[in-house]
């Protein structure tokens, strides 16, 4: 069976990705998940101030919303990491490590934004996944 999802770290022409994928394609069933906050399950900010708990937080609520649509980080072919500061992409990636090994990397896109919807969060993070059906 062939896998369902490709990646393509490096198309002709275009300088090596480091950190992320440059493409990633798929076949099957769509998943959309929402940015992901650093809260738990009654709402509560996890680590206040601190990006690595932070970001630990964010991956488990994404591992949880992606295992409720049947999917897995497996399947994730986009991540879309919204910081309020750049400085916070190593904790972040350091987080992500420890659920998508390298080879696995999806696509992704950081931003930096002026706020999030609650000012004590330091990021959201959203996904993308595609499922083999």
């Amino acid at each position: 069976m062939t896998e369902p999802i490709t990646r393509i770290a490096a198309p002709d022409g275009v300088a090596p990705a480091t950190a992320y994928t440059h493409v990633v394609t798929g076949r099957g069933r769509f998943v959309a998940v929402a940015g992901q906050l650093p809260l738990d399950e009654n709402g509560t900010l996890v680590g206040p101030g601190d990006p690595g708990a932070q970001a630990r937080q964010v991956f488990e609520n994404l591992r949880r919303c992606l295992a409720a649509a049947g999917a897995g980080f497996d399947d994730v072919v986009r991540l879309t990491f919204f910081v309020t500061d750049m400085a916070y992409m190593p904790a972040i990636r350091a987080a992500r490590a420890a659920y998508i090994p390298d080879d696995r990397l999806p696509a992704a896109s950081a931003v930096q934004v002026v706020a999030l919807v609650r000012p004590e969060c330091l990021m959201e993070i959203e996904a993308t996944a595609v499922v083999a059906e």
